[in-house]
């Protein structure tokens, strides 16, 4: 039996698929999302809601505060003396997940409460190191 492919070879100009159909994509109407807001108008409206338009924003990246925080049984597991300096190593923002056992002397940028509670009850402290207000002073 001859193959459709070899049955056309040579005697029909489109292989028996008409004029255009035979060429690239379109018998298809185009390739990929070709199309989309014309005759695929309402695949994309059932299919894919919220294909255009903009979402949500963004703010300037000179007005965002990113804060690196750190917990305080990584600070426990970190700490080697009896004071840590979270600024040098590179944490902004001590938080109070975790427990603390010894007394540590803990010097930071800003720090939730729940964290300063624990330190002070653990018979430490911390001290806050606001970055802010050296800028103010210069």
């Amino acid at each position: 039996m001859v193959s459709r492919t070899n049955k056309f070879r040579g005697r029909s100009r489109y292989h028996g698929r008409g004029k255009k159909a035979g060429r690239g994509a379109g018998m298809r109407g185009g390739r990929g999302n070709a199309g989309i807001n014309k005759h695929r108008l309402m695949t994309r409206i059932k299919y894919m809601p919220g294909h255009w338009g903009m979402h949500g924003f963004n703010r300037h990246p000179t007005l965002r505060k990113v804060n690196v925080s750190i917990n305080l049984h990584q600070v426990c597991q970190m700490a080697e003396g009896d004071s840590i300096d979270l600024g040098e190593l590179g944490y902004d923002k001590l938080l109070g997940s975790g427990r603390i056992e010894k007394a540590l002397k803990i010097t930071v940028a800003s720090a939730s409460s729940l964290a300063i509670e624990k330190v002070e009850s653990a018979g430490g402290s911390v001290i806050l190191d606001d970055d802010e207000d050296e800028w103010e002073e210069e």
